[in-house]
């Protein structure tokens, strides 16, 4: 234990230095990375200290066991370090948020493990002269402990046994034992289809955001009214000690608000709505599903969806309105709006749809006041003249013509602006009773000089017009938001792509695509899989020139199919997603499987060129041997991701997917490296030339030379 617990604190620390020289903070991320690195930090130390016992055990001096032991692992210890260093390279081929989301955490597990293995190689091996007793035989530990641990050697020699057993049984039988795992692993493919994908785990903040929107048109004292019965919703629908906060943002903002959060309003018949529950709260998704169903019930007319509350969530959003957006695009906004609204209906019957709508409005009720030119020209008016005073009585001269007047005692600037009161004019007929000023265009006419009315030069007439109509390289975009609930994201993706590619007679020139989390997703996931196949080759190449052979990389590598099914099947039965996390656990459990694999064919190459063996009995000799460390580089790595996986602590849900990936990659990676590559190789080690082999060959080819020289002389 003084060997574990010195050497990993040394490392972490180590870490952390590194991290903070690249830049890098302690947050969330790079905790991650530590705690998924502290299960190879334990496994360095443990391979280093297992194989020193078992030379000591041999009957060799203490120093010669170190020595030994240290030269047997230090060249399949680098191998296995640099492979968990090398598959965190699809990191590199990730874009956007993604890539600096995951670059902090893959830097601490680099750290981590180039740090663990210069330490294992030397404080460990100096801990060990000076801890570890000169006798293999004699007892470290005393007392109930040293009883403790005697009774679980003899249980664990017990289970090797069994283990030798069982395997000796499966090399007795080994094509019914391939076919039988290459039959789980193939049917593991088809669970992929139950799986579903996500960009990011949810993550419950306890924050919820609801945009409400009223009917168009409607006065911004008569929303308020209405967020004030929407609030009383909400207090009854979410427990008092568990509402922390309620804040509403009605109508329009200052324009520079909207640098600080997203925001739907167009118009004063919108509003933000924001709630903070208490630490201790049950799910917000379920207060979420209640508020939104009792304001359909209880406010009809009223539309209401959630949004993205937490940072998190917004930045994955990318700063739009819904995780799926559907952007039409093209010259004329109305016929963009009209495929909207036909492909609305479709959309809505696709499961896990919900708060599907339309944020731009196209029917905002307008006033539209239509001059007759030729009467205001008589009258000495222009019609820019008439669109100034109706703007200044209605909006106040602020907009047209801005004044300031400056307080020479306080240095106070005010603003001076000149406005009909909003409670005269109360009706259209106020609104005709505007007076307009007129110019002296025609000095003939006799009417030239006196103040006209609105009504005297121009008509009223109702219309709608389109309201927040957003543009993107200068065209005019209409947006079809809608989010998930219930089902995930990738699969909710494609049934939406779906029904726009069953739409028809589409305006040319009009481009409709799928913004938001979902493309940023396959975006994501497209660069991991292409860096998932590059760090795949790379460690393979390195391993390959490791042994100077094609043929045992490849024995190494059969655990990684295993491996991958072992993280469908606990996604699967963990009800958890698909997503880039998850993905990062799966990378994680490649670099393990390959490192085990690494020590046990190293040993069995050594053991079989060392003994003069056939493969088969090499196999079962490597397994035999290096069960003890294989499976407590496992039981490291599943313990310590234990907590992780469970989703412990607030905002532990982020991290949890990649914990569960590990757990299952690790377990099924090892019963393939304890299984499967000792049958593999019991049935190609002896069809190879291996590196050892071709060393003692040219060992023995040396030594005839020079006896053949002496034999002349």
């Amino acid at each position: 234990m003084r060997f574990w617990r010195k050497s990993s604190t040394l490392r972490i620390m180590t870490s952390i230095a590194a991290l903070h020289v690249t830049g890098q903070t302690i947050n969330i991320m790079t905790l991650g990375g530590l705690a998924l690195s502290v299960g190879m930090l334990v496994d360095d130390a443990t391979v280093e200290v297992e194989n020193i016992h078992r030379n000591h055990a041999m009957g060799k001096p203490l120093a010669v066991s170190i020595l030994d032991g240290a030269h047997q692992i230090a060249m399949p210890a680098l191998v296995g370090t640099l492979s968990i260093c090398i598959v965190f390279a699809p990191v590199a081929m990730l874009k956007g948020v993604s890539k600096f989301l995951f670059t902090p955490l893959a830097l601490a597990v680099i750290f981590a493990m180039l740090t663990s293995y210069l330490l294992s190689r030397t404080l460990v091996a100096t801990m060990a002269i000076n801890l570890l007793p000169e006798d293999p035989n004699e007892q470290g530990i005393g007392g109930r402990v040293g009883a403790y641990l005697e009774r679980f050697d003899r249980g664990f020699d017990r289970f090797k046994t069994k283990y030798k057993t069982g395997l000796t049984t499966a090399l007795e039988h080994r094509g019914l034992v391939l076919a039988c795992v290459g039959a789980v692993i193939l049917s593991s493919s088809l669970l992929l289809m139950a799986v579903g994908q996500d960009f990011f785990p949810y993550v419950d903040a306890g924050q919820i955001k609801f945009h409400v929107r009223v009917p168009a048109g409607t006065r911004l004292e008569e929303t308020e009214r209405t967020m004030a019965r929407v609030e009383n919703i909400v207090r009854s629908v979410v427990p008092p000690k568990e509402l922390q906060l309620i804040t509403d943002h009605i109508g329009l903002p200052v324009y520079w608000a909207l640098l600080f959060y997203q925001t739907d309003t167009i118009g004063p018949q919108d509003a933000d709505l924001q709630i903070e529950l208490s630490k201790k709260h049950h799910p917000s998704l379920r207060y979420i599903k209640e508020i939104r169903r009792v304001v359909n019930e209880q406010l009809p007319g009223v539309e209401i969806y959630s949004q993205a509350a937490d940072i998190t969530s917004q930045v994955l959003n990318f700063g739009l309105s819904a995780p799926i957006d559907v952007q039409f695009q093209g010259r004329d906004a109305y016929s963009s709006y009209k495929l909207a609204v036909e492909l609305l209906p479709k959309i809505r019957t696709i499961p896990g749809i919900v708060d599907l709508r339309i944020p731009e409005t196209f029917d905002y009720p307008t006033l539209k006041v239509n001059i007759n030119r030729s009467k205001a020209l008589q009258l000495g008016i222009s019609e820019n003249l008439a669109a100034q005073n109706l703007l200044n009585s209605l909006a106040s001269s602020v907009v047209v013509a801005p004044n300031n007047w400056l307080d020479w005692d306080t240095g106070v600037n005010y603003s001076v602006a000149v406005q009909t009161p909003q409670h005269v004019i109360n009706s259209i007929d106020e609104v005709l009773k505007t007076p307009i000023n007129p110019n002296r265009v025609n000095s003939n006419a006799s009417s030239v000089g006196q103040t006209q009315f609105v009504s005297n030069i121009a008509s009223v007439q109702h219309t709608v017009t389109p309201l927040g109509i957003a543009h993107m390289n200068v065209l005019p975009v209409t947006d079809l938001n809608c989010g998930v609930e219930g089902r995930d994201l990738g699969g909710v993706a494609a049934d939406v792509q779906s029904a726009i590619d069953q739409l028809k007679n589409v305006p040319p020139g009009t481009t409709i695509k799928i913004r938001g989390q979902s493309a940023a997703m396959r975006e994501a996931f497209g660069g991991m899989g292409r860096g998932l196949i590059l760090a795949m080759v790379l460690v393979y190449l390195l391993m390959a020139t490791n042994y100077q052979s094609w043929l045992d990389p490849l024995l190494i590598m059969i655990a990684l199919p295993g491996a991958f099914a072992g993280v469908v099947w606990i996604l699967v039965l963990w009800h958890t997603t698909l997503n880039v996390q998850s993905l990062m656990g799966a990378i994680m459990s490649v670099g393990v499987a390959t490192t085990n694999g690494n020590l046990l064919i190293t040993f069995a190459n050594e053991y079989m060129e060392k003994e003069g063996v056939d493969p088969l009995t090499a196999a079962i000799e490597a397994g035999t041997t290096r069960l003890r460390p294989v499976l407590m580089t496992a039981l490291a790595m599943i313990l310590g991701m234990l907590p992780m996986s469970l989703a412990l602590g607030a905002g532990g849900g982020e991290n949890a997917p990649l914990g569960r990936a590990v757990i299952g990659g690790l377990i099924a990676a090892t019963f393939m490296t304890l299984l499967v590559i000792p049958i593999v190789y019991s049935l190609v080690g002896g069809t190879r030339v291996s590196k050892l082999q071709r060393d003692a060959q040219m060992r023995r080819t040396l030594a005839q030379t020079e006896a053949a020289k002496e034999a002349q002389m």
